[in-house]
């Protein structure tokens, strides 16, 4: 299982600075991968409640959140080796085309370090603020990824579906990665899982507990089974959201909140489940400092397999 790390996007952190410094420390300490999330805006009457949580409002985190892909270009620029991951832009913000073009012109800029997670949206209040229809989502999700992949691996594209139409023509450049970055496809239940092994090349999700992670790994394995495809080359990626604690928080404390040894030990349960990847948000935790951040991305940092 390979680890990563969360790039500071969210709140008072999220400086170009911090973001550099975060970037190259995490480069130098061996991390696989840095990743960003996406939010629009932050809904102060949320027509809809964010699934993992209950209640009326949203994480804090939330309040404030810069750009995934302006992120990602800018760090690219300050790094050489480390991988550079999305969990997950949201596609009905954008045209195909449009990030098609995006998306390729990143994978030239880090020159192939780019990993793409998509996702179907949740928040009625972003989608009324993008313009975009909330009905028929996984619809629109099926062709979109069509679609998407038309254009980075036809030379001539021309796509006409019920939702989006490419006329015939040449766009370019290419990703530089062939046949096009891994692709990662986040959602719930049985419909996001179909369409991860369908459609991508595997599943990215957002805090994965770890008491579900490796029945999540056994029915991906078993759907891509199922779709003729090897499961082995299926991606199963989740962030990991963590906090630090300097003394155990007993038997029934959620997995990653701990000790330093108690989140290792996490870590080594979440690759035992069959994990491809896991990258450790920090994005979540209000009290933590950047300092801080920079002292635990180093006491956490990969040592030894399986961690690389």
């Amino acid at each position: 299982m390979k680890l990563g790390f969360s790039l500071p996007i969210s709140g008072a952190m999220a400086t170009p600075e911090n973001q550099v410094r975060a970037a190259q420390h995490a480069e130098a300490l061996g991390y696989h991968s840095l990743w960003v999330f996406q939010r629009l805006l932050y809904a102060l009457e949320p027509k809809n409640e964010y699934p993992p949580f209950p209640g009326p409002r949203w994480p804090k985190a939330f309040e404030s959140v810069v750009d995934p892909i302006v992120t990602l270009a800018y760090v690219a620029a300050v790094t050489k080796r480390i991988r550079l991951g999305a969990s997950v832009l949201i596609m009905p913000f954008y045209p195909p085309a449009v990030l098609a073009k995006q998306l390729a012109t990143l994978d030239h800029v880090c020159a192939g370090r780019l990993d793409v997670g998509l996702g179907i949206g949740w928040s009625r209040d972003e989608f009324e603020a993008a313009g975009v229809p909330y009905t028929r989502r996984g619809a629109r999700a099926d062709e979109y990824l069509r679609c998407l992949k038309t254009i980075w691996t036809q030379d001539v594209v021309e796509f006409h579906g019920e939702f989006y139409h490419v006329p015939k023509s040449k766009i370019d450049p290419k990703p530089l990665q062939k046949p096009y970055p891994p692709l990662t496809y986040g959602g719930f239940g049985s419909a996001a899982v179909k369409r991860a092994v369908a459609l991508a090349d595997g599943f990215s999700g957002g805090n994965l507990a770890l008491s579900r992670a490796a029945s999540l790994v056994a029915e991906y394995r078993a759907a891509a089974l199922a779709a003729g495809r090897d499961p082995e080359r299926l991606i199963i990626v989740s962030r990991g959201s963590f906090r630090l604690h300097d003394a155990s928080q007993g038997k029934e404390r959620r997995p990653l909140f701990g000790t330093i040894e108690e989140i290792q030990e996490d870590i080594q349960r979440y690759a035992e489940a069959g994990l491809t990847e896991l990258f450790l948000e920090s994005n979540f935790d209000p009290n933590l400092t950047f300092d801080r951040l920079l002292e635990v991305m180093t006491v956490l940092a990969p040592r030894s397999p399986p961690f690389t």
